[in-house]
């Protein structure tokens, strides 16, 4: 199956937007580790740079995959909705260890709830106009 651009939604639009959102928020969470790591806050310097790279890292595929979703790619919307589950799954398991930090479970499983509805929506939204008669799939 070849991954040919279509031209951008309002779902894959807003859906693009939710990712850039989350990759920007990982940003400010590296910058906030970066400043903790200079006042003497970590534990391990190894395991806080790795950390702080391992956010970028995941920041920049969330960048990369909204530019990839807002033109039309496949790829950008599949590696979307695996970021999606995890932050969905993040958020779930949190639950699971008392006191429940809700604020976290809120602001982690909420946008990923919605990006990954969006992501999907956007999916089915361009099959059916892929799909549409006199359409020859360019």
């Amino acid at each position: 199956m070849t991954d040919h651009p279509v031209r951008a939604h309002g779902l894959a639009t807003a859906a693009a937007a939710v990712l850039a959102l989350e990759g920007a928020a990982l940003v400010i969470v590296a910058i906030i580790d970066l400043f903790g790591l200079g006042a003497g806050e970590a534990g391990s310097l190894l395991t806080a740079i790795a950390l702080i790279v391992l956010i970028l890292i995941a920041a920049g595929a969330l960048f990369a995959f909204a530019v990839g979703t807002r033109r039309g790619r496949m790829w950008a919307r599949s590696g979307g909705v695996v970021l999606q589950i995890l932050a969905i799954a993040l958020a779930l398991a949190t639950l699971t260890v008392p006191p429940v930090a809700w604020t976290f479970v809120i602001g982690v499983g909420v946008p990923g709830l919605a990006g990954l509805v969006l992501l999907i929506a956007s999916t089915r939204k361009e099959a059916r106009t892929v799909g549409e008669p006199g359409d020859d799939g360019n």
